[in-house]
């Protein structure tokens, strides 16, 4: 309890906010710890938060990066708003031991979960703008963010591998990819195996350790057998 406790203290610090904050409490509890105590999860501050980021990071590129377009500010977003790039953050931040998990999701070694980790990121933004106003969570979201946001402005055309299968696949009117994923293996360790298909056809096959991972290896494998390649 005291290292939960240690680690509470330090990310209020960090985010501006009172270690005993009612919405830095509710940003850090997970809905299995919510189901378990009779609390409020974090899911409606998560809902929120999503869309102050996005804001966010739209806002910055209109004003700092004017030589992006509406084409290539969607990619850089793109890069600097998902989940691997708000997992790393808010690992960064120690977050995976300040958040409230029911026994389960401690077991399984939730709390490491990229996609755990992007939707507590998610609230805790929500909770500093409801607390401290909109310039305080902008300055958090682009103090956690700016570097990733500036890598992916220097080279928005470095499209990610799925983003780049689906722009070639709407080009030739096969329309949207569409994934499959099976995980096999504890929920701690579970290996995820994709299925990438265009226009109902198998066109690549990926793994990784995470669904994410899986799907990228999938779309970069189905790009680099795609038929004008």
């Amino acid at each position: 309890m005291s290292d939960l406790l240690s680690a509470t203290d330090a990310l209020a610090r960090h985010l501006g906010l009172a270690s005993d904050a009612p919405l830095l409490r509710t940003a850090l509890t997970h809905s299995s710890y919510a189901a378990e105590h009779g609390v409020t999860s974090n899911e409606r501050l998560e809902f929120l938060g999503d869309a102050v980021v996005d804001l966010v990071v739209t806002d910055a590129i209109i004003r700092d990066y004017p030589s992006l377009d509406q084409g290539t500010g969607s990619l850089a977003r793109s890069k600097v708003v998902n989940e691997a790039t708000l997992a790393e953050a808010a690992e960064r931040l120690g977050v995976a031991h300040a958040v409230l998990l029911g026994r389960g999701e401690q077991k399984s070694q939730g709390a490491f979960r990229p996609s755990q980790l992007a939707d507590t990121f998610e609230a805790l933004v929500a909770a500093v703008y409801l607390d401290r106003g909109y310039d305080a969570a902008r300055d958090f979201v682009l103090g956690e963010l700016g570097d990733a946001l500036r890598d992916a402005a220097a080279t928005p055309d470095e499209v990610d591998p799925k983003s780049r299968l689906r722009q070639w696949a709407e080009a030739r009117g096969l329309g949207a990819p569409t994934y499959r994923v099976d995980g096999e293996g504890p929920s701690h360790a579970t290996l995820f195996a994709a299925q990438v298909f265009v226009n109902g056809v198998l066109a690549g096959t990926g793994n990784g350790r995470s669904k994410k991972a899986a799907e990228v290896a999938a779309a970069l494998a189905a790009w680099e057998g795609r038929n004008d390649a």
